[in-house]
């Protein structure tokens, strides 16, 4: 079906093409070159990461972190259920028990106040998911993991230019996973990034991304052969896909401004309708910013906002919902410990998705809103 507003459209700046092209014609395609390089040193030098290392997805991101986190069968990660399955799965590849936490009652975040109860003896992962771009709890985060000697690995898939107490998120636990997916707010069709908080993570992550070789020191010259030292995958993009990402990361700021401005609009035209107490709106904690990635909707119930997806189709405009909790799902179900987890319940049933894209216009978003409100 065609609408007449979609859910989401990739934004082009206007110099993916050309920069893909002139990849192509230095010659340099299968990754790690000038374009991979350029990116790498922009999300370092702006955000403070010890280091960043470009992947084929924030999957492969996240599966780097699992692996630098050296878990072995039956050690325990705490990760929130409502989140994407890429969060869990990275970890359930290397044997790891998932501990599924349940998210806060203000907005989808895991639910810090609640995190301690959680760990045992064989704990020694917690993953924050920062929902919808907005930061979770992560003094609070990062104070019990030090109290029980854990790793933290930021989600910060939808989390790019984001902010918790004035520090870019990605920068705050040991290492941390972006998404470059077409749906996010900078995008490579698809594509992420690994980065590193820990130095000690350093020298082992440049090794897994190259396949399991010290290849990247034998180009820098730090040995004179290289081999295969450990294992890894081909975990970094082609050129072309940096390429493309090198167009968006020099628009970012534009591209962020005009999202917030999107952003803005949906909170002062709903905001008279969700004072009724008819839904809720984004919830932003006083030490979070916002990098608008999305905006959203909490219904009182599944048949509400059922019933609110189908009025909005009917005028040509596509919303949607979003994860079902992983604790429920028919793999990790039988696996679960049993425990409810109320709010992730809840967001499953009730979070309905608004349309939210840079070639979206402030009219569009007059007129969704004018169909909510009637």
């Amino acid at each position: 079906m065609n609408y007449r507003i979609d859910f989401n459209r990739p934004h082009l700046t206007g110099k993916e093409a050309h920069y893909m092209y002139d990849a192509v014609q230095k010659g340099k395609l299968s990754g790690n070159g000038e374009y991979t390089k350029r990116c790498q040193q922009f999300l370092e030098q702006k955000y403070g990461f010890k280091k960043c290392l470009l992947t084929t997805s924030c999957t492969d991101a996240l599966e780097m972190c699992a692996l630098l986190c050296d878990l072995q069968p039956g050690d325990e990660v705490i990760v929130p259920s409502y989140t994407f399955v890429s969060t869990a799965l990275a970890f359930v590849r290397v044997g790891a028990k998932i501990v599924f936490a349940d998210s806060m009652s203000r907005n989808p975040n895991l639910d810090a106040e609640k995190l301690e109860e959680l760990i045992t003896e064989r704990t020694r992962v917690i993953v924050p998911v920062h929902y919808a771009g907005v930061a979770c709890d992560m003094d609070r985060i990062m104070e019990i993991a030090r109290k029980h000697d854990l790793l933290v690995v930021e989600d910060a898939a939808q989390a790019i230019d984001s902010y918790y107490k004035g520090r870019p998120l990605g920068s705050i636990g040991h290492l941390s996973a972006f998404s470059f997916h077409e749906t996010k707010n900078i995008i490579s069709g698809e594509g992420g990034a690994l980065c590193i908080n820990d130095e000690r993570f350093i020298r082992r992550s440049e090794i897994l991304w190259e396949k399991g070789t010290n290849r990247a020191e034998f180009f820098r010259g730090e040995v004179n052969k290289y081999g295969w030292v450990d294992i890894g995958s081909s975990f970094l993009p082609s050129e072309v896909i940096s390429a493309f990402l090198w167009a968006q990361l020099e628009n970012l700021d534009d591209i962020q401004s005009k999202r917030k401005a999107l952003w803005d609009r949906y909170f002062q035209l709903l905001k008279p309708i969700a004072d009724k107490g008819l839904f809720k709106l984004p919830d932003l904690p006083d030490y979070a910013t916002n990098n608008a990635h999305m905006f959203y909707l909490v219904l009182p119930s599944l048949e509400a906002r059922q019933a609110l997806i189908q009025k909005l189709k009917d005028a040509g405009i596509l919303s949607v919902f979003h994860y079902l909790s992983l604790h429920k799902s028919p793999y990790y179900a039988p696996k679960h410990d049993g425990r409810r987890l109320t709010q992730c319940d809840r967001y499953s049933d009730c979070l309905l998705r608004l349309p939210m894209y840079y070639d979206l216009s402030l009219e569009d978003v007059d007129e969704v809103c004018r169909v909510i409100a009637k």
